[in-house]
């Protein structure tokens, strides 16, 4: 039988339009599951049933006035969205992973959550992150670690994993993640989901915290292309004194629109081999970025294999910058025994870098960019496989006797992904394929700046042609 989690946000919004269905009810569904199941995924930190249910009834207020003055309303109005550990939304506990924020409840929302908020969505709470959003798994000293529910042992990945954890396990029907080095398409891979990292300059950051270098992008984590596009319109759009601004869409589109059209027939880069020097793929990775290459072909696609010559040199003006970046988070000296070795050991490394090599570094970004976007003159978009190797498992990841180490090694399982952090180009992941032992493995699409259209549409057209979204873990 048919159950609420089971049906797409897009079609949870339609029946709360109509009338057919409560927000109210949605919510609640949503709260008794999480009640049910998040100790076991891991996919909460916070939980807000107050807050959740309040704005579920003010959303159904909203929906009957709409209906009687034949107004319309945000597809997703009603529809429960929960927000990432790392940003805030006014009064509710914003950890950001760490023992050193566990108590600090911000004054004010983020730009994603106001957007999220004039939509009419419902927020449930706040998903797991690490710490300061670091690593590429979510663990951390607050909350239990998140877990792919495709095997309770294995991580939800970071540093979006919450928000991964919550929608592949039907908590929610879709979140809000964030990505800087990967970090919605790593939990979309890993948890058998579609994600979308944005162009810089789609969706609003701050008020509060600025990436000043330009890696990080809020964007959405969803069960299907569709229901991702729509929640993309609903986060995207500037605001004033934003540092940068992706081409807006034609007046009176929609990312959502995008998802119901044909792509045309595009070029398609294929790369199989590791951007980052000394990296192995592993073998159903590979195979799963083959395949879809295959199913591109199928599709009248002009597919061909590109080999890239490794370069260290992202890798390493990655780790400056993202060093740097990890001191940007205050946090009082009486508390720098609280945080994580490996935030710990990243807080050291960033106030060792220097001010020319800071830049030095960010205009690397610039010339990798400009390289990247010198290739898609002659490609659309570039197949590669998400991740170099499987779901880890929980702890995997993990090396607090040697974070120098740990975050050296981490290149090893997701080489693919900073490239278009560094660039600012959009891209998305695809769960296409699961491996024998029945975890999904992902495969990664990266178009122009400021093509997400094009992301989308042939997203929608591999999905009708592959449908996963009636794939279940057996926790669901």
């Amino acid at each position: 039988m048919t159950q609420l989690h089971d049906l797409t946000a897009l079609e949870q919004g339609e029946m709360i339009a109509a009338g057919k269905l409560s927000p109210v009810e949605l919510t609640q569904h949503y709260l008794d599951r999480i009640g049910q199941l998040n100790d076991t995924v891991g996919a909460f930190v916070t939980v807000t049933p107050e807050l959740a249910l309040g704005q579920a009834a003010q959303a159904e207020t909203d929906a009957t006035e709409a209906r009687r003055e034949g107004r319309a309303l945000s597809p997703l109005h009603g529809v429960p969205v929960p927000v990432k550990d790392l940003n805030f939304v006014a009064g509710v506990k914003a950890t950001l992973g760490s023992l050193a924020y566990a108590e600090n409840v911000p004054l004010v929302d983020d730009h994603v959550v106001t957007r999220l908020r004039q939509s009419g969505t419902v927020m449930l709470g706040k998903t797991q992150t690490p710490e300061f959003g670091l690593p590429c798994y979510s663990e951390n000293k607050i909350a239990a670690p998140a877990r792919t529910p495709w095997d309770l042992d294995r991580s939800a990945g970071g540093s979006s994993g919450g928000a991964g954890a919550a929608v592949s396990s039907g908590l929610a029907p879709l979140a809000h993640g964030s990505d800087g080095g990967g970090s919605i398409r790593i939990p979309a891979s890993v948890c058998g989901l579609y994600g979308i990292k944005p162009s810089r300059g789609r969706v609003a950051s701050g008020p509060t915290f600025y990436d000043v270098s330009g890696l990080s992008t809020s964007g959405p984590l969803a069960r299907t292309v569709a229901d991702a596009a729509a929640l993309l319109d609903v986060l995207a759009g500037s605001m004033p004194g934003e540092p940068y601004a992706a081409p807006s869409l034609p007046a009176g589109e929609t990312f959502r629109a995008y998802a119901q059209r044909e792509p045309g027939v595009l070029r398609v880069a294929v790369l199989t081999s590791s951007p980052a020097p000394g990296v192995t793929v592993h073998s159903d990775c590979v195979a799963a970025t083959r395949e879809t290459a295959e199913l591109l072909t199928g599709l009248g696609h002009h597919v061909e294999e590109l080999d890239l010559p490794a370069d260290d040199t992202l890798r390493t003006v990655f780790g400056q910058v993202w060093a740097v970046m990890a001191t940007q988070t205050p946090v009082a000296p009486e508390d720098e025994e609280k945080l994580m070795p490996l935030t710990r050991h990243l807080r050291k490394l960033g106030r060792e870098v220097s001010g020319p090599d800071f830049a030095t570094a960010l205009y690397a970004f610039r010339a990798v960019g400009l390289l990247v976007s010198q290739l898609q003159a002659a490609y659309d978009v570039i197949l590669s496989p998400t991740l170099a190797q499987p779901p880890a498992p929980v702890g995997g990841l993990r090396n607090d006797a040697d974070p120098a180490s740990e975050f050296d090694s981490l290149v090893h399982f997701t080489p693919f992904t900073p490239l278009y952090n560094a660039t600012g180009q959009p891209a998305v992941n695809l769960p296409l394929h699961w491996n024998a032992d029945g975890l999904p493995i992902g495969v990664m699409l990266g178009g122009r700046y400021g093509d997400e259209a094009t992301l989308i549409s042939l997203s929608a057209q591999l999905e009708a042609a592959r449908p996963w979204a009636g794939r279940k873990p057996s926790v669901w």
